[in-house]
Parts: structure tokens; sequence; C-alpha cells
């Protein structure tokens, strides 16, 4: 394929804020960027007259942010995706570095460098200057260098954030959420050559859109486009609930500190509404798998802090991801009826973002002697769900079900995509469309009205329970002449990277899946949680 090609193809695959620009000659750009550490030095050793630590640095150096670059399942992916389509490989490395390394490639592309990922991630690219800012992940001058120009817009989607290229060091401007008076404008100036500059807008939902609101475009075997995938649009199902007048992300994910406190440990004035930088999600298996294989990754964080982000994180989903109820329990010839009533707490779909992601009901009936009559939706130690079809079968996939009646049918929240074969995938520019999407609904989606992006998929669109808020699922359970009375508990679990979505990587051999499958596989026992759970006893 010629220069000219690729560089169309590049157009193509990428969205607007990655279109490359002619990779000669090199543009003179000064440093844009600087490491957290400038930040940290004086933004930890911060605790609320509660006794709690909120020190920035601290709260974001164990979590998915601070790591993103080093995550060993996206460098898995983004290689899958690179050998399933060779001839853009420059365009996908571009566009994936954008939002999992993005002081190095605003850098770059800023200085008219075509995209790279691997090469950053190289032993020997540690000490270099672009390595430096690879490792650091999406860190604080990016962030807080996110210009209010176009955000909420499309074209501010899959990473088009502005960061303004032209200022040079010293007058470049830092946005935050207060004023800051002349004295500490010198401070900060002259530990990090940046200008604190008040801006409301650095605490809107639409500063994280920007990066978790994706578009894939899928390309055929001539790496031609043939589709656009919203392969993560979380903002947008927000943007859609009765979430979007009351809570912004960060009142969630970065919640505040109930008491006025200083933010800086150096001549620190008190604040009132600071909000927490632990960046609360739903990975707790990355950031455990962190701290298993922290000097592999070469993760900076501490095992102490790692444990406490992933216990954060779990304590964060099981208080405020979902509600179940067990409800019209009764026993009618020699059947057992019951209905599992789901309620999505959260203020997007659930479970959200990239469609690894998956949560299911696990339900067991036993009798009265303890025994085990009926179980749908049990984990193997494999992290395979018993009875789904795409665990058992990366060509089949489990229906949305009105009722469950028997052991091999398990009730699954994801999104299931297909390419333009309607075959099955878990390739992202493979896929053209989701066949299924039936994760839970926020309070207030009205699954009738809303656009192609956030849509419904599958038999759950005419599901008349399947509503926003949540879900009912029927079970009905042949209990074989046993004794009551009966014991009912169900639970819903949830996983951050489902069974397939981790296997399938190993269809292309490269050394960054054969070596987050195993990883994956030691602990694949304990990769989900269990967000709520709900007991009946029926005589």
């Amino acid at each position: 394929m010629t220069n000219l090609a690729l560089l169309l193809l590049g157009s193509l695959l990428l969205s607007p804020a990655d279109t490359p620009v002619p990779a000669s000659p090199k543009a003179s750009v000064p440093p844009l960027f600087s490491g957290a550490d400038r930040c940290i030095a004086c933004h930890n050793g911060l605790v609320t007259p509660a006794g709690e630590n909120v020190s920035i640095g601290t709260s974001w150096r164990p979590g998915m942010m601070a790591n993103s670059s080093r995550d060993p399942y996206w460098q898995a992916s983004v290689r899958r995706e690179t050998l399933d389509h060779p001839e853009a490989q420059g365009a996908i490395e571009g566009e994936c570095s954008i939002c999992h390394m993005p002081m190095t490639r605003v850098q770059e592309r800023a200085g008219g460098q075509a995209g790279q990922l691997f090469t950053h991630l190289a032993p020997t690219a540690a000490g270099t200057p672009s390595g430096l800012l690879a490792a650091d992940g999406v860190s604080c001058t990016v962030c807080h260098q996110i210009a209010a120009d176009k955000l909420g817009h499309e074209d501010s989607f899959t990473g088009g954030f502005v960061i303004d290229s032209a200022l040079p060091p010293g007058q470049r401007k830092i946005f935050g959420p207060y004023a800051v008076d002349s004295g500490r404008q010198r401070l900060m100036m002259s530990s990090s050559d940046f200008q604190p500059q008040q801006a409301v807008h650095i605490q809107t939902s639409e500063v994280c859109a920007s990066c978790h609101t994706l578009y894939t475009h899928a390309l055929n075997a001539k790496g031609e486009t043939i589709g656009r995938l919203p392969e993560q649009v979380p903002y947008l199902e927000w943007r859609h609930s009765a979430y979007r007048d009351t809570q912004s992300c960060q009142s969630c994910h970065m919640p505040v500190v109930a008491s006025e406190m200083p933010i800086t440990s150096v001549t620190g004035q008190p604040r009132t509404g600071f909000s927490r930088h632990s960046f609360l999600g739903g990975n707790f298996l990355m950031i455990r798998l962190f701290g298993r294989y922290r000097n592999e990754l070469g993760v900076a964080a501490l095992p102490g802090e790692l444990e406490a982000a992933a216990v954060r994180t779990i304590e964060h989903l099981q208080t405020g991801a979902a509600r179940l109820s067990l409800t019209n329990a009764q026993v009618t010839d020699g059947r057992l009826q019951i209905q599992a009533q789901l309620e999505n707490l959260a203020g997007h779909k659930l479970p959200t973002a990239y469609p690894s992601r998956r949560a299911w009901v696990h339900l067991t009936v036993r009798d009265r002697d303890g025994r085990t009559l009926f179980e749908s939706g049990a984990m193997t130690k494999q992290g395979s769900i018993q009875g789904n079809d795409n665990d058992e079968d990366p060509a089949r996939f489990e229906p949305h079900y009105l009722e469950i009646s028997r052991p091999d049918q398990a009730q699954i929240y994801e999104s299931i995509m297909v390419g333009p074969d309607s075959a099955v995938t878990t390739g992202l520019l493979t896929a053209v469309r989701f066949i299924k999407d039936n994760r839970l609904l926020p309070r207030g989606f009205d699954k009738n009205r809303a656009i192609e992006d956030i849509a419904v998929r599958g038999a759950a669109a005419e599901d008349p329970d399947f509503l926003e808020s949540g879900d009912v699922v029927r079970y009905c359970v042949d209990l074989g002449g046993a004794k009551g009375p009966f014991v009912v508990e169900a639970e819903l679990l949830y996983q951050p990277i489902g069974f397939r979505w981790a296997q399938n990587l190993l269809s292309r051999k490269s050394p960054e899946a054969n070596r987050f499958v195993p990883y994956y596989d030691s602990m694949a026992s304990a990769s989900a949680v269990a967000l709520a759970r709900a007991s009946a006893k029926i005589d």
C-alpha cells in the first residue's frame, strides 16, 4: 500500500482529533506536559479533619488512570487489532494511544509525527522523554490542560479534547476549580512551569466524555472503512438519563470531601468541595492484577496502595451500583416460581464502557436439607459462566430471557458485537453493530426514544419488564418432589473482563496476549464480585 493510501486510510479510521498530519518535516514544539511528580510534590500529604488521607498523588497512583499505558489487557487488545488489520497499524496505534498515553500522543501530533504506541513501551524507551510521558498514563497535566473548546460535541469524542500547543513553557495554563492568588501562582509556576487559572468546565461531565465516548471504525480485508461502532458511550447513556440534571460524572467517580481543607501541603488555604482523585471505577480486577504482577509491569504504586484502591473500587460497586430483590415467590404443582428484580443505581448502563464487561444473575434453589435443586449462572474457576453459550463457543451468545427454567440458561447483561457477516466477534475493528445490548438501564432512560448509539438491542428491546432502572426475570423451577421449606439465593455478579474477551486474544499469537492470558487465568476465580444479593425462604 502506498504512503498516500495509508494516509487516506488513517483519515477514515481516526477521529477528527487524531487525523494525521504530514510526518515530515517535524515541527519544533516545546514541551507541552510535565510528569505527575512535579504536581505531587505539593499536592500530597493531604489529610481531612477526620483523618482520611486524600492526597492527590497517592490516590491517583494505584488507579487505572495512572496505569493506563501499563494495562496488559489494553496492550494485548491493541496488538490483536494491528495483527487483524496490519495495513492500518499506524492509524490504530495513533487512535489507541490518544487516551491511554495521551501526553506522548499529543506531543507527537503537535510535532507532525505519526502515531506510535509499542515503541514507547519498549525497554529502550524507558528513560526517554516520550517514554516517561507514556508511562505516566493519564496524568495531571493532561486533564488540567483540556480547554473548554468543543466539549460535549461530537468533535471532542474519541480523544478529541483540545490542548493549546502554541504557548511556550512558563505561559501555559493549567485549569482548576479554584481561584489562585498571585503569591501561590508564582509558587506553582516555579514548581511546574504552569500558570493556574480558574475554569468551571474542569468539573463538568463533558471533560470526561472526551475519552469515555469512543467510536471505532470497522475495516474490511482491503483496509476500507465499512462501519462505525459506538464502542463505549457512558456519557451518552448518562445524557439520556435522569441524572444529567442532578449529578455529573465527577460527583460519583471523584466524590467531594465533606469538610473544608487545604488541597496543597505548601502554604495551603482551606477549600470547600475538594474532589478526591481516586477515580472510582469498575475495574478492581486490573488493579489487583497490577498488584500481583507489579514488578513485571513497572507499576510505581506500592502494594498496599494497590490493594486499598481495589477495596475502594469494590466498595464503590457494592454500595452504589445495583439492588436485587426476590418477589412473588410461590410453589404450585411441584414447581417453584419466583421473580428476580434488578435495579440499576448508576447514572449510565450497568455495566457500561468497554464491552468486555458483563453482569449476570446467579440464582440457586435449595431444599430443607440444603441440597441444591437448581442453579443458574454459576461461575467456574476459569472465569466462565456455566451454561453461557458464548463462553462455550465464541460463535454463539446467550440470549436475553424473560423466563428461566433450565440450569443451562443464564440472564447475562452485556453487549455482543458482530461483524459484517453477522458473526459474533470481540474484534473492535471487525465489529459493525451490536446484536445484543441488554445492559441495565439507568433511571429516566426511555428505551423507545434512545438514539441508535445507545439503543437496546435484541430481545430486551421487546421485553415489557426491561425498562428504565432495571429488569425483572422470572424463574420457574421443577422441584422434582423435594420437600420444603425452600431457600432461594440470588446475586448479581459483575466481571470487568469476560472469559471470552480474554481467551479470544489467543486467536492471534503475540507476546502481549501470551503474557496477559496467563495473568487472567491466574486470577479468573476471583474475577467477579457480587454487586447485590437477596434471599427468600418459601414454606
